[in-house]
This record gives structure tokens, sequence and C-alpha cells, in this order.
């Protein structure tokens, strides 16, 4: 046997060893970056995966909370709770489907970055805060809540990168849940502040108005 073939036939444990430690380090990573209740991606896996999403001129910024989640979980349970969290995140995810990305950003707080082909983001979010709204499946009837959801469409600030998107987003859901519209867009409009705004932390009214305007 040639001096080569050794040195690469005694070299192979060595490479299937480190073949084996980068499977499992991905694999490692990849489940650090999933939420383990909803499956969603955590901040630091939907922040990788918006990043680059945002390049396209298509996308679009959403940010959905859960209505009156600390009520559902105070008077039905931490189960209830959570099984409200996971059929959000399901239905969050399969609307966004694998062109889009969906996280879970903490508590009842979910963000998304999906792809409008046609346009139509009005449309195309009305449609999923109607899916966000419906009864959990086999959950007690009385355990029922809404989604208020904010978006950003990020061709209409292309200076702004995701962190920036996401506060627009952030401003605009807070706007629809104070006013109950359930759907708010970031726009070119002004909105007055309100007694319970969130940047204000909820004591005071804010000093700069927030930047919506109505779900188009």
């Amino acid at each position: 046997m040639s001096t080569l073939a050794t040195v690469l036939l005694s070299a192979l444990p060595l490479a299937a060893g480190w073949m084996v430690h980068v499977w499992r380090l991905r694999a490692v990573l990849s489940t650090a970056r999933r939420d383990p209740l909803t499956g969603l991606h955590t901040r630091d896996g939907f922040t990788r995966r918006a990043t680059a999403l945002l390049k396209d001129p298509r996308a679009v910024v959403v940010l959905a909370d859960v209505d009156r989640f600390k009520h559902i979980n105070d008077t039905y349970g931490h189960a209830a709770g959570d099984a409200l969290l996971k059929a959000t995140a399901d239905r969050l995810a399969q609307h966004v489907g694998r062109t889009g990305v969906a996280g879970r950003l903490g508590g009842d707080e979910f963000a998304a970055v999906l792809l409008d082909d046609h346009g139509t983001g009005g449309d195309l979010l009305a449609v999923l805060h109607g899916v966000l709204a419906r009864p959990v499946e086999g959950q007690d009837p009385e355990v029922h809540t809404t989604v208020s959801l904010g978006w950003a469409r990020a061709a209409d600030f292309p200076a702004d990168d995701l962190s920036a998107l996401l506060r627009r987003a952030d401003e605009a859901m807070y706007a629809a849940k104070h006013a109950r519209a359930g759907l708010r867009r970031a726009g070119l409009g002004r909105l007055f502040a309100t007694l319970a705004g969130r940047r204000a932390g909820r004591t005071g009214a804010r000093t700069d108005a927030p930047v919506v305007g109505a779900a188009a």
C-alpha cells in the first residue's frame, strides 16, 4: 500500500468524527433557534431569516399580539394559554408559508415576514387576522380571544432595517389594539397618543406620535 493511501486511510476516522461533530453542532444551533412550545423560530433565528427576506421588495413585516392573554391564563389556566399560543403559531406559520418566516419574540408576541406577491397586503393581512381569531379546536368555547396585528411594507421605508420596521409594526399593532381595530398598517398618517401608549410605559401620553395609517 502506498504512503498516500496509508495516510488517507488513517485520516478517515478523524474526518468522520469531525463530520459527526459538525452535524451535532448544527442540530444544537437549530434547536436553540426554535421555541420549545410553538416550534417557531426564536428571536435570533427569526432575525437571521427575516433580514435576508427584506432584500426582496415584496417583503412585509408583521407583528402580532394575542389580546387578553393574561386574562386567559389567569381565568382558564396556563394549559389553555399554551394551547392558544400553539394554535396561533401554527396558523401564522401556515399562512406565511415556505417563502416567509414566523417567529415567537416572547410571551404572546409573534413576528413574521412574508412576501406580498400581488401588492394586496391589506387583503392578505385581513385574511390572516380572521384566521388567527378562530376558536381553538378542542378548547372550551369560552376560551376565546383575538389577535391584534400591525404591519409595515418594507418598500415604503427603504432606509429602514428589520429593527426599525418591527418598531413601526409594533406602533401600528398597539394603535390597532387600543382602537380595537384588529389590524393597522404603518404608513404616512399620524395618530395622536393614548394614555395607554406602550412606549410611555402605560403611565402617560407619548411625546412622539406613532406613524400609522389605515389598513390597505
